[in-house]
């Protein structure tokens, strides 16, 4: 296959790996960061197609197009920073109004300066390249970090025009591009094949048994609290993981429990056994937890309803 066909394949695969997200991360606050790469990925899809047909020819149009799939590839990861309840369905229109103010200089070159290319200001191309950095740290520590690496390596690669110190002249290169989305889709391949074959599951203690990852009715089980907290943390990265752990803690060294949150799980400290905590510690964390997790997908992670 020539290069140029390259890209609309691989973004053909990022769609569709997007699609598969949103159901795996149903129940969550990340199905809309899931939307916002699916539409991504099908803008670049139709830009591929156009370039590969011969209707982008013209650099400066070339340009424009390319920006306009860009402001898009920079929404899941804005996406991401403000999935918290009961704001995260408003700040969709935070994210829209970004992708539009990143592709105001593609829509000022096509109207106002026709046939010039689009003058992104510095200030907008470190904002772009801090903004691809910020989603590959939010999960380069979790089991994704491969595939985060994959997805921000390419996106950086496609993303070249318009980042601080790159050349802005001249068309973009189809073998440059056919390889920035083979790592995209790669990236996206992989994350997904994660999520569905290996979930996460509950943190192995000190002594190496992995505890039971179930909460009966009634009873306050502290290792479902942790399995539902490491998949969220797989899920969200650790940008909202960490901000959950520093909230529980709180809580947890004012009422004296013997627990605390950490980026790899649950710890408890002392007597495994003691219940006298144990129902106010879960039902805290759980009350965070449903900030960005629905009830039936805490159940499901937790070790509960694996047919809900």
């Amino acid at each position: 296959m020539p290069p140029a066909g390259l890209p609309f394949v691989a973004a053909v695969i990022v769609a569709a790996a997007a699609c598969a997200g949103a159901f795996l991360a149903r129940g969550t606050t990340a199905v809309p960061a899931a939307w916002w790469a699916c539409g991504a990925a099908v803008a670049f899809a139709v830009e591929s197609a156009a370039r590969a047909r011969g209707g982008l020819v013209d650099p400066a149009a070339q340009a424009s197009a390319r920006l306009a799939v860009a402001a898009l590839a920079l929404c899941p990861i804005m996406s991401l920073l403000g999935a918290k309840r009961p704001q995260h369905g408003v700040w969709q229109f935070i994210v829209a109004s970004l992708a539009g103010i990143l592709a105001l200089p593609a829509a000022s070159a096509a109207l106002v300066r026709p046939g010039s290319q689009p003058d992104v200001h510095p200030l907008q191309q470190w904002f772009m390249l801090a903004l691809v950095l910020v989603g590959l740290m939010n999960f380069i520590a979790t089991r994704h970090g491969l595939a985060a690496g994959l997805v921000a390596a390419g996106q950086l690669m496609l993303l070249r025009r318009f980042l601080p110190f790159a050349a802005a002249d001249g068309p973009s290169a189809p073998t440059a591009d056919a390889m920035a989305a083979a790592l995209v889709a790669t990236g996206a391949a992989v994350a997904v094949v994660q999520s569905w074959r290996w979930p996460a599951g509950p943190r192995v203690d000190a002594g190496g048994a992995s505890r039971p990852a179930v909460r009966r009715a009634g009873v306050a089980d502290p290792a479902a609290l942790d399995a539902a907290y490491l998949a969220l943390r797989e899920t969200l990265g650790a940008a909202w993981t960490l901000r959950i752990a520093e909230r529980f803690n709180a809580v947890a060294e004012s009422r004296g429990w013997p627990c605390r949150l950490r980026f790899d799980g649950l710890h408890v400290e002392g007597d495994p056994d003691d219940r006298a905590w144990q129902a106010d510690a879960v039902r805290t964390g759980e009350a965070l937890l449903r900030r960005f997790a629905s009830p039936a997908w805490l159940r499901r992670h937790a070790g509960e309803g694996k047919n809900t």
